[in-house]
């Protein structure tokens, strides 16, 4: 059973400087209403082109949720034909395991899910994973996870040194009126992708891709209202230096909460013509995802010939579903961040619930962990390697339980029974 951390109340504080002022957050949220009254240039898709856009030279790396895609869809099938009988083997049953990975949002929290993995690794029960997804604090781990265990240090390293300063800029209230469409600036946070994304990762992540294995990530689009999936392997695959800055992209992009920090502009073709897509958290479309209705990994496993399928899905989520109840703040910043928080947990309850039906209806295993009620969780947006430390050995604890997993949704009968 996981213990209590620490007794700080979660007051969601978001930049460092918070901890000192509290009416600091106020100013931050008044800021950025001030700023919204002038906006900065761009050159978006026209809105009848906006379903026809690409990625230049590489128009085949994404698709969108709830829209069938055929490249998706065509790349997987072809995943099963390059797997290795030694990575997906059939048992002594005639049935191929297939298991699937989906890491949450959660910011700092991630620490949570980073020693889960590494207690999972030193429990040795910890799969070779078909399908492992990120969204937002989750695409920042989903490379190394994707990796194997040959990362735990990497991310270990990552979820207990990085401090506010490594992620993000808040600099004062006059400078996110000058930026007009943030309140920190994430140049810190893109430099840490650049040093630990380089060409050499991704020809490491290129080669479990022809492997058979797959790694994706999701980012939420601003003009279509729309979730977009990237195939980073796919990406991976180009090689070049444009596959490198756009992979690098995608993380900084899905890890962009709104309003918190910029979106990030993705340079795309639409008849011919060059424009911009704005990009950001990708938890604003799904805190965690599998089966999103881009095309359906379960339907392409069942067809294929060397014996019976067994998806097994496992989801980690970096935060936790009902914290203890705490006073909320009756200020501006207040307000705001703690409706924030509450959004955010209803998205991912809707997640599981989602990914239950479908492991319901396919018959696939379904196991999900997220940090016990009884926690007292650290403000997610404030990177306290301290905190993170004790986040981090918490979920290296709860590994080596099997009692860590869940098997319903919140809300089934049994769900609560650990």
């Amino acid at each position: 059973m996981v213990k209590q951390l620490n007794k700080n109340n979660f007051i969601p504080r978001t930049f460092s400087s918070v901890h000192r002022h509290g009416s600091a957050i106020t100013g931050l949220f008044l800021a950025a209403t001030l700023a919204g009254c002038a906006t900065l240039p761009r050159s978006p898709v026209p809105v009848g082109q906006a379903h026809e856009a690409t990625i230049p030279g590489m128009p085949d790396v994404r698709g969108w949720a709830g829209e069938p895609d055929d490249a998706l869809a065509e790349d997987f099938s072809r995943s099963l034909q390059q797997e290795s009988p030694d990575d997906f083997p059939v048992g002594a049953d005639g049935t191929i395991r297939y298991p699937y990975l989906a890491l949450s949002g959660g910011g700092a929290n991630g620490a949570f899910g980073a020693g889960f993995m590494k207690g999972w690794t030193a429990r040795g029960t910890r799969p070779l994973f078909k399908i492992v997804t990120g969204v937002s604090t989750g695409a920042l781990m989903a490379p190394f996870v994707f990796l194997g265990p040959v990362e735990d240090d990497a991310l270990k390293d990552f979820y207990t040194t990085t401090r506010n300063e490594d992620v993000f800029d808040a600099g004062s209230a006059v400078m996110a009126i000058l930026r007009r469409d943030s309140m920190a600036d994430t140049g810190p946070l893109a430099t840490l992708i650049a040093r630990h994304v380089d060409a050499a990762l991704l020809a490491r992540i290129a080669a479990e891709h022809r492997r058979g294995r797959r790694l994706y990530m999701g980012t939420a689009e601003l003009d279509s209202r729309r979730f977009a999936i990237w195939n980073m392997g796919r990406i991976a695959e180009h090689g070049d230096a444009e596959a490198l800055a756009l992979f690098r992209r995608i993380m900084l992009a899905s890890s962009s909460m709104p309003v918190a920090f910029p979106p990030v502009l993705f340079e795309v073709e639409a008849g011919g013509v060059r424009y911009d897509e704005m990009h950001v958290d990708g938890f604003v479309g799904a805190n965690v995802f599998l089966h999103v209705g881009a095309f359906d990994p379960s339907a392409l496993v069942a067809n294929q010939p060397r014996g019976r399928a067994l998806e097994q899905l496992y989801i980690i989520h970096n935060g936790q579903l009902r914290p203890p109840p705490s006073p909320t703040a009756r200020s501006l910043g207040g307000i705001a961040m703690r409706s924030f928080e509450v959004s955010a947990r209803a998205g991912i309850i809707g997640d599981l619930i989602r990914e239950h039906s479908f492991a319901s209806r396919t018959g696939a295993e379904f196991r999900w962990v997220t940090v016990d009620e009884q926690v007292e969780l650290p403000d997610p947006a404030d990177f306290d390697p301290v905190e993170m430390r004790r986040l981090y050995e918490l979920g290296y604890r709860e590994a080596q339980e099997d009692a860590a997993w869940r098997t319903a949704p919140p809300g089934l009968i049994g769900e609560a029974e650990r």
